[in-house]
């Protein structure tokens, strides 16, 4: 159900034309995973759209929709009245929708003339419009004209997605998508890139602006829309929202539904079917005593973007710790850097007294580090019960297949030990009742509680989380913080979780540590990361508002 505010005009009140594009109950879902829950959307010629929100809003999913890279499973999209829902990419493009995807817009490998010209693909046969539009191209961005021969993989930060926009604008689009406009960007580059976004829409072209720097969109958009887990929260004129500080402050710090309604009770959150508060008693750890999770000096880059900036971590046992932080800001890189999966530019790692940064990431798992991602990676094939025994490969001490074969006493012990830790783990996460279905037939919710038997199958001294709210309905996301304090409880691990949901981290972590363009910005309680105006800034892309 879509929210507005009383003060603020309906969109579809601001004239009785026919927009460029509607959007009407848009359904979106990848799999099981639904993503975007009845959104509608309205843009006409020369007009800018901001569409905010925090990541996992579903704002780069809205332009794969309209664009037809990600069909939607209901609703309509219609340009100019005419119903375009489910158009290939292809057919998209030739009806003037250019979009440009966030952070991968180019072909590295490819010079800065051979990525302009790739991108007359749509009208390659009509010189005279190919070279205009190079010609335009060029005028937008003149830095470009003296790079034409360079890679573009060489290019700055900032050059490449000029490169991306221009090269979004090479077919002469009616409507222009942008994703992502300022990520990772420095504020003068930004503000150029602004510049190129005013002057088109003044030339009637119709802009549709996805962007996480809520201040930076509300500037040149004229109309902004909200979203907040896939659905619009509410809509408006972007100087109206502006000028409320503390409402932009509350979506991105405190979230839309804790603004606009009062916070479910924890007892109804917990009440759902999947997350549900369980029996702390069973517990799965041994009772030994759990070290510390420490890093120093911890640097990483991608070329020339620096993802991982002089990071030092501190990790107790027993404590939950929220990373948090814009797009960009380095949070999955680090707990990537930790785990292993990237190995840094430089500094250390250590658990307790053991050092982990020569580990390949199955050895720091072997002595207790355990990583979640954003999308549950469970065997498919495999049952609940089976995935959650080969989760215990740390535990098992026969390893000889013949051994197997023959049921030799040493073998059969060993299953004997898998199949008793399995069976704890479904009884803590009360997953009994799913122990033989298959992996692929479970919702999102439930593979999400498998994956976290999965990790505690290992009985770890560290537990990494990545977004385990992602692609979860909003009364899982509500009961997910009492599932994370009962884990840390029932295991005696640390939790370190990187997550979007900052009502969740609010109510679920002992400490906050917020990131910036991979530097930690600020760290302490929850209610002191919050309020710090570093962080306010980094959220919203400028100057802290004044709250209410």
């Amino acid at each position: 159900m879509r929210l507005r505010l009383p003060h603020l005009h309906p969109a579809h009140s601001r004239d009785a034309g026919t927009p460029l594009l509607e959007c009407i109950g848009l359904e979106v879902a990848y799999g099981r995973t639904q993503i975007l829950f009845d959104v509608s959307i309205d843009v006409d010629e020369g007009e800018v759209l901001a569409v905010l929100g925090t990541n996992g809003a579903g704002k780069s999913t809205l332009l794969r929709a309209i664009s037809g890279l990600t069909p939607p499973k209901g609703g309509k999209v219609l340009l100019e009245g005419r119903d375009v829902t489910g158009t290939s990419p292809v057919k998209m493009a030739s009806l003037g929708i250019a979009h440009m995807p966030g952070g991968r817009g180019i072909f590295p490998d490819l010079s800065v003339g051979e990525n302009l010209r790739m991108a007359t693909w749509s009208h390659r046969r009509d010189k005279k419009r190919s070279k205009r539009s190079l010609e335009r191209a060029l005028d937008l961005f003149p830095g470009l004209s003296t790079r034409l021969d360079t890679r573009a993989g060489l290019l700055s930060g900032g050059q490449q997605q000029m490169l991306a926009l221009a090269q979004a604008f090479m077919p002469e689009p009616r409507l222009l998508m942008v994703d992502e406009l300022s990520l990772g960007l420095a504020p003068v580059v930004v503000a150029e890139l602004l510049d190129v976004v005013r002057r088109l829409r003044n030339e009637g072209v119709a802009i549709v602006l996805v962007e996480q720097s809520a201040e930076l969109a509300l500037q040149v958009a004229d109309r902004a829309v909200f979203l907040e887990k896939g659905e619009t929260r509410f809509s408006g004129p972007a100087q109206e929202i502006l000028e409320r500080g503390d409402l932009v402050r509350s979506v991105f710090l405190s979230g839309a539904r804790d603004h606009i309604q009062a916070p479910a009770a924890i007892s109804g959150a917990a009440s759902d079917k999947t997350f549900r508060t369980f029996d702390i008693a069973a517990l799965v750890h041994s009772g030994k005593t759990r070290a510390t999770l420490t890093a120093r000096g911890l640097n990483k880059r991608f070329g020339g973007v620096t993802a991982v900036d002089d990071v030092d971590l501190d990790i107790e046992p027993g404590e939950i710790v929220g990373l948090m932080g814009p797009n960009g800001a380095g949070k999955t890189t680090v707990l990537d850097v930790l785990s292993g999966f990237v190995v840094p530019d430089s500094g250390t790692i250590h658990l307790g007294e053991l050092d982990l940064s020569k580990l390949s990431p199955d050895g720091r798992a072997m002595h207790g580090l355990g990583r979640s991602f954003q999308d549950a990676r469970l065997f498919p094939g495999l049952t609940v019960t089976e995935t959650l025994a080969v989760s215990c490969e740390r535990w098992v001490t026969s390893r000889e297949p013949l051994a197997a074969a023959l049921r030799l006493p040493a073998s059969i012990l060993s299953e004997a030990a898998v199949y008793e830790r399995v069976e704890r783990i479904l009884a803590l996460l009360r997953l009994d009742i799913f122990r033989d279905r298959f992996a692929s037939e479970l919702s999102t919710g439930s593979r999400r509680l498998v994956e976290f038997g999965c990790l505690l199958a290992q009985d770890p001294e560290v537990l990494l989380l990545d977004e385990p709210s992602a692609g979860l309905a909003r009364a899982e996301a509500e009961a997910l913080g009492p599932v994370l304090k009962g884990i840390r409880d029932a295991t005696g691990a640390a939790l370190v979780v990187v997550e979007h949901d900052v009502p969740l981290l609010r109510a679920t972590c002992d400490r906050l540590i917020a990131l910036d363009t991979g530097r930690i910005i600020a760290t302490g309680t929850p209610a002191e990361v919050l309020d710090d105006p570093a962080v306010v800034r980094a959220y919203l892309g400028g100057a802290a508002p004044v709250s209410a």
